[in-house]
């Protein structure tokens, strides 16, 4: 990849389901080491234009460029292997340990029993879990913030370029999704990873991002450092700002 070039880079997307569009001529790059926070309301397309990146989707037309190759030619396993994925619910392995979950994709990887031990107990240690008190647990013996962390553990495991983020703190309690808010911001300081970040939430988005793409009806509507973002004139956007005055005077 050339030095400088976008990590993921959206060129012209189209995506397009039983003939209705929901993504409409997509041109977004994201750069090293940022994290864009993909904002808008249900349906329109955000978490779309994430599954486009690790190739879970397929554009309509146009193409989705990852470390400058589309993912149409990239080797499906190879590209997601270099991706660290988290979703609202985790996707946890029920039937494994905290520890195994974490290690699933360095033992793919064939990583040493030794290198993988390591792994996991400095990555629960990372996300604010002993390993000496979670490393044996069953998801089910976790709380919906701590099974957050694992997934977060999990996507991290084998040190990807990547990281995609689908509304993973949507289904928690105020004060849980606070905490993860500020552990994101930490790791992101400790671990430096290019990021996309799916949010419907505009206060999450002005924390957490470096820079907000607000989606509307499948196109890019404003794209802004969150500051900038503040003064957003584009009527969508103040719609989502409109949001904090509210809550501010509710």
């Amino acid at each position: 990849m050339t030095a400088g070039a976008p990590v993921v880079d959206f060129r012209g997307v189209r995506y397009e389901v039983g003939g209705r569009a929901v993504l409409r001529g997509l041109d977004l790059s994201v750069a090293a080491g940022e994290t864009l926070v993909l904002l808008g309301r249900s349906g329109s397309g955000k978490t779309t234009a994430l599954k486009l990146v690790n190739a879970l989707l397929l554009p309509t037309a146009g193409e989705v460029l990852v470390d400058g190759r589309s993912t149409r030619d990239w080797d499906v396993i190879e590209l997601r292997r270099r991706i660290g994925y988290v979703i609202q619910e985790t996707g946890l392995f029920p039937h494994l340990s905290v520890a195994r979950n974490v290690s699933v994709v360095p033992e793919l990887e064939g990583w040493t029993a030794e290198r993988i031990a390591a792994r996991v107990d400095e990555l629960l240690r990372s996300v604010g879990l002993p390993p000496d008190v979670f490393r044996g647990r069953r998801p089910r013996e976790l709380s919906g913030g701590q099974r957050q962390r694992v997934g977060v553990a999990r996507a991290l495991a084998a040190d990807p370029e990547i990281l995609l983020f689908d509304e993973p703190f949507g289904a928690l309690d105020p004060v849980t999704r606070l905490e993860l808010q500020k552990q994101f911001l930490a790791l992101r300081r400790t671990v430096r990873k290019t990021a996309l970040f799916v949010t419907h939430d505009v206060r999450e988005a002005l924390a957490l991002g470096t820079r907000i793409a607000l989606l509307h009806d499948g196109r890019v509507e404003a794209l802004a450092a969150p500051q900038q973002f503040l003064e957003s004139t584009s009527d969508e956007a103040r719609t989502f700002l409109a949001c904090l005055d509210w809550k501010l005077s509710a």
